[in-house]
Formats: C-alpha cells, structure tokens, sequence
C-alpha cells in the first residue's frame, strides 16, 4: 500500500511539473516562409532567451503564463503567451517604410567653439506622419503637421524634421577625418594602434532599428569590422596572436586592391584565466532612469556574476551626486550577496564621475591581486556633469592608475544624452575595451560569450606598421582607425600607448591599395634630394612587409615579430569567407558614411557579398547585419 501511495505521489508530482514547465519548439520565417537565422526569442520580463538556428528552429524552456518575445533587426516583434503549447512557429513581417507612414530624423547643429568633438542632433523620439492625414486641431495643439503644411520649396526630410518643440539630443561623438590617400615613396610607413573595441557598431544598430541613419562620426569602420568573429587560425609558437593576410581585388572598385590584414589572439579558457579584481563603477545618476540604462545595466551585470568563480572578487562603486561604495570587495562565490547589491541601485541625482573613478580606483587599490586581473568596470552613459568633467582631466587620473596595473573597460548604455566620446577616452586611456549595450542580448556578447576577451588581456600596447613597397604600390589608405593613427617614430617608442588585446580577440585591418603599374612614381620629387628603389624593392615579389610590437601585460619592453607579404593577388573565386565578410562590412561602413572612397558601393553588392561569406553563424550575428543592411537600405 505504501509502495503505491509513494508510486501515486511520484506521479502526481511529475504531471504537476509538465503542467508548469514546457519546452517549447519551433520555426520562425519571413513571409515567404523562409526561415530565418538569429531570431532572439527571449521570456519577457527575464534574461532567458535563445536564438533560431539555420533552420529557424528553436526549443526553448518556458512555464505556463510566461510570454515569449520573438524579435529581429528589421522585422516587427511578436509575442505569445504560453498555455498548454509545445510548438509555436513564427512568421514574422517586414518593418515596412514608405512615404504613407514615414520615421521622421531630426538633426541639429550647435557651435562646435565648445565642444571637443561633434554633437549629434538626432531626435530621442521617432514622430510617424501618413501621408494627406488632415490636421486637427489637436494635432496643432501637439505641434503636428501633415506634409501639405510644409513649404514646397524645403527638401523634403528638412519638412518633415522639425516640428517645434521637439526636444533634439546631445549625443556627443569626437570627429572623424577620414583617412585620405598616401603616396608609398614620400610615405611608405603606415602605423596604427590595434583596436578591438566594437561600440560603434552596436550603436549604429541602435540608431538604425530606431529608424534613423547615424550621424557621421558615430560610424568608426573598424570598429564595426572588429564586432565580428573571423576564421582566423590560433597562434601555434610564443607569440600571444598569429597573423593573417591576403591580397585580392577591391569590391567596389576593380582597379584597386584591398589588403586584408588579420590577428587572432591566443583563447585562454575561462578555468585557466588569472583570479579578477573586479570593481564595478556604476552611474545611477538621474540621467541613468531609463528603461535602456540602469534597468538594462542591473540585467547585463547580473549575467556578469553568474560567470564568477570563487576566487574572483567584486566590489561596486556607484556615483550621482556623490560617489559611494555599495558593496566592498566580495568572494565571486557570493553571488546571491552580489546580485542583491544590484538589485536595490535607484537612479537619481547629478553626475559626479570623476570622484567615482577616484573611489573605485582606491577600492581596486585596496584589494590588488599580484599576477591578477585587477579592473574597473564602468557602466554609464558618459554624462559627466559635476566634478574633473573635462577629458583631458580625466585623461591624466586614469594614465596615472593605469601604471599601477589597474586597467578600466567601458560599458554605454541609453541614448539621447550618449557621450561616446567621453566613454571612449576612458578605454583607451585605461587599457581596457569599450562596448555599447543596446540590448540583453549584446550584454550576453559582451560578458558571457566573449568574457575572456572583454576582461583577461594577453597583450598590450600592441602597435602595427607596415612598409609598402614603392616599386609594386603607388598610393594606399587604411580603412578606419583614424583615432588610432601613431606617428613612424612611435613604433620602437615603449612609452607610447596602444591598444590591448583579450583572450580569443581578433583584429582586422583593411587598405585600399593603388598599384604601381606603369613604374612611372619612384623618387619623391624633392629639391635637395631623390629616392632610389634597391635591388629588394625592384627584383624581389614583395608587396609590403608588416611589423608588430606588443607587451605582455606586466611587461614594459617591446617586443617585436616581422613578416613579408607577398605580391600574390588571389582571385575572388579563391579568397577566403574572413576577406569577403571584412569587405562587406568595411564598404557597409562607407555607405553610412556617405564616403568619397565609397566608390562603385551599393547595398545591393554588400549585401550579396555579405551573404555568401556568412559561413556558420552559431550565434546569428552575421544574418543580423545582412538584415540591418536591408534595413539602411530602405532610409
């Protein structure tokens, strides 16, 4: 008898639990029922989430009640609520825009006297118009006009832009000056600091999926081309990253080459990464209460410390009006301490943020781990207000502690008020890396997939100059890094700063190229002296030669690898899926642009090019920027 009571209550048990706890599967497609790769599908209100493989397929676990957000760049969201399902398949609709319902983009300007760099004037609010809709008085009221009141005689976006009263934002992005052409006999070095950060391109996305094009400066090429994974093989000898390169023709101009330049770094395993010190320097200042912020931030960090192992300490700073510790540095095993430190954070208040990075700085100071990884993590929207606000004040504080070993890496968040530029500074001032957090599913990037990278450095102040020969190349430009660009005699110079590179990261570099085919450029036309190209320029089949500096973390001398690059151009037909993808997106990066290198770019060839260099996309990335170019396309 008490073996079936017990038998009963088993399966009483089991069938309560099914009625709670499902796993839910399925296909999501477009409308002409193709499936479709890299949807998120996430439980609202939580961080639990997956995405659609190849197929579209998908199994997620979920209770009953729970609604499932179904979601993708360019396409309208979905949400179900779970029942008694097992199977839920999607079809998801194009986001469509045309003249009947139009997405408004607003730009200001402002006088650049006071600014250290550009100031983006674009609407914090999308206004949606339909074409010939009657205005009522209501609609006066809220400052609304339809497009027959608008001066026929305005360009038509200056028309729509501005209804009065619409607040404009101050998103500040330093200036890009675009890399021009440089002659290859009057300057055959070409140097540069590496550069992994990939802010800019989850921040193009955001303003894309919103409607609206970026500003210009918003838009740094290589850092859109570094937010992608490539093929890259791992290094096999001492040296912390192996070398790439290939030559082949220019996709948006055939009488050019483009020089494709790749390193991988070393992928360090999470069981084998140093002991952390972490601080977490959190702005929960009043500009920070958004459901994009310190919402978002709360959700991104609690991913953070579930990566945590029991030797990794955490302490949180946060900062308003005054800076203040929350949480003194505590054992990764406390997890449940931790989170709820996280959890009870409010926003309010002004902007101190120079006196945060003071305590947080003291805070990792006092809890130095010897032959660690000792780093800040700021989380903000770069809105500093009060206090040591400027950036070359806050330039000299962090160069200051960095030379103790404590490196500080940038999480953004929000928009409107956005100060890329500040956030920028502090990376790269500080050693560490910056990224843009527009959704939980780039906090799980950033701080779950790519975690080593983002915290564990394996070389720094890595620093690439390349020596193109006169004889076979007449003129070259790179492509981006024009906040990167390091004079030739910076190269050998250990006391000039560069960039890091983390645990697995890649780093490509592309040059446009013009050949020397006529041998008609060979001396640099100068009074008081000439140039004569040697037998090795003249006779050998050298391209260019490429030369690395790097430290390793702890270290203070240099040091050096060198390699040859030969001058084999491939056919297109045999350049490898890293090339044509890098391409893409480096062209795609034109567009917004609006270059005058852009050459023969249309989003129709970048977008052909992109999709069949997509490879395996595990995780959807690729598939993402095909759509987002679909997206662009249609503004």
């Amino acid at each position: 008898m008490k073996t079936k009571a017990l038998f009963l209550s088993i399966v009483g048990i089991l069938i309560s639990c099914n009625l709670f706890a499902n796993i839910i599967s399925g296909t999501v497609s477009d409308e002409s029922k193709m499936p479709i790769l890299g949807v998120s599908i996430i439980i609202k209100g939580t961080v639990n989430g997956v995405i659609t493989d190849f197929n579209g397929q998908y199994s997620i676990e979920a209770d009953k009640g729970d609604v499932l957000v179904y979601s993708f760049v360019g396409m309208i969201a979905q949400e179900v609520k779970i029942t008694n399902q097992d199977n839920i398949d999607i079809v998801l609709e194009s986001s469509k825009i045309g003249l009947d319902e139009i997405v408004v983009v607003g730009y200001t300007t402002q006088r650049k006297s006071s600014l250290t760099g550009s100031v983006a004037g674009v609407k914090t609010k999308r206004t949606l118009y339909r074409k010939n809709k009657p205005v009522t008085s209501q609609d006066k009221a809220e400052n609304v006009y339809s497009i027959q009141d608008c001066d026929m005689e305005m360009e038509f976006s200056e028309c729509i832009s501005y209804p009065i009263n619409e607040e404009f934002n101050t998103e500040g992005y330093s200036t890009i000056h675009e890399n021009g052409y440089k002659s290859a006999v009057k300057s055959p070095l070409s140097t540069f600091s590496i550069d992994v950060d990939a802010a800019s391109y989850s921040n193009v996305r955001r303003f894309l999926t919103d409607g609206q094009k970026p500003p210009v400066d918003a838009v740094r090429i290589e850092e859109m081309i570094n937010y992608f994974n490539y093929d890259y093989a791992q290094p096999m000898g001492e040296h912390p990253f192996s070398i790439n390169h290939e030559l082949a023709e220019c996709p948006w101009n055939s009488e050019n080459k483009l020089l494709h330049i790749g390193l991988q770094g070393k992928e360090v395993l999470n069981e084998n990464l140093p002991a952390s010190n972490l601080v977490f320097l959190l702005d929960v200042s009043g500009s920070m209460d958004a459901s994009n912020k310190l919402p978002l931030l709360k959700k991104a960090f609690k991913l953070l410390v579930n990566q945590l192992r029991e030797d990794d300490r955490v302490a949180i700073v946060v900062y308003a009006g005054n800076s203040g510790l929350v949480l003194p540095s505590t054992s990764g095993s406390r997890k449940e301490d931790i989170l709820n430190a996280l959890e009870r954070l409010n926003a309010g208040g002004s902007t101190a943020g120079a006196s945060g990075l003071q305590l947080a700085y003291k805070v990792a100071s006092e809890n130095f781990i010897n032959g660690g990884n000792n780093r800040i993590i700021l989380a903000t929207d770069g809105d500093f207000n009060i206090g040591q606000s400027s950036n070359a004040e806050m330039e000299r504080l962090i160069e200051k502690e960095r030379e103790k070993g404590i490196f500080i890496s940038v999480l953004g968040f929000g928009m409107g008020n956005y100060k890329d530029n500040k956030m920028e500074i502090i990376a790269d001032k500080g050693n560490g890396n910056y990224a843009y957090i527009d959704n939980i599913l780039e906090a799980k990037k950033v701080l779950v997939n790519e975690f080593g990278g983002t915290l564990f450095t394996i070389a720094k102040d890595v620093k690439i100059q390349i020596e193109f020969n006169p004889a076979v190349v007449a003129e070259y430009r790179l492509v981006g890094y024009e906040n990167r660009m390091l004079a030739s005699e910076d190269f050998a110079d250990d006391k000039k700063d560069a960039g890091e590179l983390g645990s697995g990261h890649s780093v490509t570099a592309i040059y446009e190229v013009k050949l020397n085919e006529n041998n008609s450029k060979k001396n640099q036309g100068l009074k008081y002296q000439n140039t004569h190209l040697n037998t090795i320029a003249t006779n050998s089949n050298e391209f260019a030669t490429v030369k690395f500096r790097y430290k390793k973390p702890e270290g203070t001398k240099s040091q050096l690898l060198e390699k040859i690059i030969p001058n084999t151009c491939l056919h297109q037909q045999k350049v490898s899926n890293n090339y044509k993808f890098s391409a893409a997106v480096a062209g795609f990066g034109l567009l917004l642009r609006d270059s005058k290198f852009k050459g023969n770019c249309s989003y129709d060839m970048l977008i052909n090019l992109a999709q069949e260099s997509k490879g395996d996309d595990k995780e959807g990335y690729r598939s993402e920027f095909i759509q987002l170019m679909k997206l662009a396309k249609q503004l």
